[in-house]
C-alpha cells in the first residue's frame, strides 16, 4: 500500500494521476497548505524539504519518497510501467520529465506568484514569466507536431507536463497558438485515470467562472509564498 501526502496543486496531482494510471492501491492523506501543514515536524521527518507530494510505500519496509519527478520514476520503475526499459527510450522519457521539472513548473509557478498572488503586480516580471512559460509551450507543440506523445509511448513525461500545462490559464497564458498542445491537452485530459487523478484530491478554484474564490484562493496562496524565511 502506497500512502500519499499531497494537494490539489499540479505537483500533487502528478502522483495520484500515476497511481490511478498504474492502478496501485493507495491512501490519500490531504495536507492543508493554508495551516503550513506541510511544515510541522512529522512530515519533515517524511520530506525534509517541506513540500507535497510525497509518498510512504509501505511495502518496502516504509520507504519514503519526496519529489514529485522522484515519486513519478520510484513508481515507474516499481510497476515497470509509464517508462521504457531501453537505454534510449528511458533517456527521452527523463529529458522530457526534467524539462517539466526544470521549466514548465518553474516558470509556470513563477508566473503564478507575480500574475496572481503578489498584490503589487510588476509588469516586467509578469511578462518575463509568461513569456517564458509560452516560449516553453512552443517547445512543446513542436515535439507533439510529429509525435503523439512527448517521448514515444503514453508515459511519466506526459503526466508531469500535462499536470501543469492544463493549468496554463491561471498563469494568464493561452494555448490558442498551439495546436499540437491543444490537441495533447485533450487527448490526456480524455483518459479515464487522469480524470480520477485531478480529483484526488479537486480543486476548487475556477479562475473563468468563479472570480471571487480565485481571488480568496490567491490571497490565501500568499501566505504559502516561499521568500527563504523559515
Amino acid at each position: 500500500m502506497i500512502e500519499l501526502f499531497t494537494a490539489a496543486t499540479p505537483n500533487g496531482h502528478k502522483v495520484s494521476i500515476a497511481l490511478e494510471e498504474l492502478e496501485l492501491a493507495y491512501d490519500l492523506r490531504v495536507l492543508d497548505l493554508g495551516k503550513l501543514e506541510q511544515k510541522e515536524p512529522w512530515f519533515l521527518a517524511i520530506n525534509p524539504n517541506g513540500r507535497i507530494p510525497a509518498i510512504i510505500d509501505h511495502d518496502a519496509d516504509d520507504f519514503a519518497v519526496f519529489e514529485s519527478g522522484a515519486i513519478l520514476i520510484y513508481l515507474a520503475e516499481k510497476t515497470g510501467q509509464l517508462l521504457p526499459a531501453d537505454a534510449k527510450g528511458r533517456s527521452r522519457v527523463l529529458q522530457w520529465l526534467m524539462f517539466q521539472m526544470g521549466g514548465i513548473g518553474p516558470m509556470m509557478g513563477q508566473a503564478n506568484v507575480f500574475f496572481r498572488y503578489l498584490p503589487e503586480k510588476i509588469p516586467l516580471a509578469i511578462d518575463r514569466y509568461q513569456g517564458e512559460t509560452r516560449r516553453l509551450f512552443g517547445v512543446l507543440d513542436g515535439q507533439l507536431r510529429d509525435h503523439e506523445y512527448l517521448a514515444g509511448d503514453y508515459s511519466i513525461a506526459d503526466i508531469a507536463n500535462w499536470a501543469w500545462v492544463r493549468t496554463h490559464r491561471w498563469s494568464g497564458v493561452e494555448v490558442d497558438e498551439f495546436p499540437h498542445l491543444q490537441r495533447w491537452i485533450a487527448a490526456i485530459r480524455a483518459r479515464p485515470a487522469v480524470q480520477r487523478g485531478i480529483l484526488r484530491p479537486p480543486s476548487n478554484v475556477d479562475a473563468r467562472n468563479d472570480p471571487d474564490t480565485a481571488r480568496k484562493f490567491s490571497e490565501q496562496a500568499l501566505k504559502m509564498v516561499e521568500t527563504g524565511k523559515r
